[in-house]
């Protein structure tokens, strides 16, 4: 007598969908259009300034970029006779302005978010949080006031006494003794611009960081200053690096502040302790009210090479953040 084994039977292979709820698919189209807005918006001002400066660039060729003058001279009709266009001095001033920015303002914004995020409590915490933030809103014009008719006088002794210790380093040097409307205090100016957004970012990525790993450092008899550089600086690094790179972006293009505390002077000027340079953007602003067609096309050509260099700043950032954006121990 023989018993049939039981049939075995498998049933057919179900198809795992995720279908999300409406509330989610109508928060992804927002997103989406918002996201590709930006893009277009970015987009819409490239193709703005490459069609009204490409002319511009094609008929100065590499010298708008090396070059410092900016001349345009008219004949007895009012028409265009010669002109000279160049924004190399302009770019130096943009570059040496923003490197101060970030030598200040980084380190200043960093010790401040590592300040608010483990060892300030209470009130205090949400005081300084509030005015950072505060600052952050402020309008720059009132930054370039402030640093014209506040912030210069200490800002030229401090560049007196620079020059007078370290003035045997080229960059220190002044030619003549000339130390107001300086890139120096440009770049102060612009570090205190900056320091709120930085801390901002700055703390954010502090407040991220994974309490596991905290109490592991705790738990192995690390104090707070050992826990902070083995485990909150190396898991927040890619985000003080970006925070760096916006803070960057935003000291290079700044107009009214910079053109308030800076001379625009049409030469190269690596002394940053000496009252002459200018920015790309306080060009613009000087000579946008009185310029012609002409000299309009050639202001957008500087803009355009502002805009490139910014995108170059972001890249760079990715670029930084990938490489460095550690996540601690």
């Amino acid at each position: 007598m023989s018993i049939d084994a039981p049939v075995k039977v498998i049933p057919e292979a179900r198809e795992i969908t995720t279908k999300p709820r409406l509330s989610d698919q109508v928060f992804r189209i927002i997103v989406t259009i918002g996201g590709m807005a930006s893009l277009v918006i970015l987009g819409l001002i490239a193709l703005f300034l490459s069609i009204k400066g490409v002319h511009i660039l094609t008929e100065e060729k590499f010298g708008f970029i090396t070059g410092s003058a900016w001349e345009v001279i008219t004949d007895e009709t009012g028409s265009i006779a010669e002109s000279k266009f160049g924004i190399g001095a302009m770019l130096i001033g943009t570059m040496l302005s923003a490197v101060i920015a970030i030598s200040v303002g980084v380190p200043i914004s960093v010790l401040s978010a590592l300040y608010l995020t483990f060892y300030a409590n209470g009130k205090v915490k949400k005081f300084l949080i509030s005015l950072i933030d505060l600052m952050a809103a402020f309008p720059s014009l009132l930054f370039g006031f402030w640093g014209f008719f506040v912030f210069m006088s200490s800002a030229e002794y401090w560049a007196k006494l620079i020059n007078k210790y370290l003035g045997f380093i080229p960059f220190f040097d002044v030619p003549t003794p000339i130390f107001e409307r300086s890139p120096f205090i440009a770049g102060l100016v612009l570090a205190i611009m900056i320091i709120p957004i930085v801390t901002s970012i700055s703390r954010e990525i502090f407040d991220q960081t994974p309490l596991d790993r905290v109490q592991a450092a705790y738990a192995l008899g690390a104090t707070k200053l050992a826990m902070i550089k083995a485990v909150v600086i190396p898991y927040g690094r890619g985000g003080i690096v970006g925070g760096a790179m916006l803070g960057l972006g935003r000291a290079m293009g700044e107009t009214v502040a910079v053109y308030t505390v800076l001379n625009v002077v049409y030469q190269v000027n690596w002394q940053v302790l000496f009252g002459a340079g200018g920015n790309v953007a306080s060009l613009i602003l000087l000579k946008f009210g009185e310029a012609g067609p002409y000299e309009v096309d050639a202001l957008m050509a500087a803009g355009l090479i502002l805009f490139l260099l910014t995108l170059l700043v972001n890249a760079t950032a990715d670029l930084l953040i990938t490489r460095f954006g550690g996540k601690g121990r």
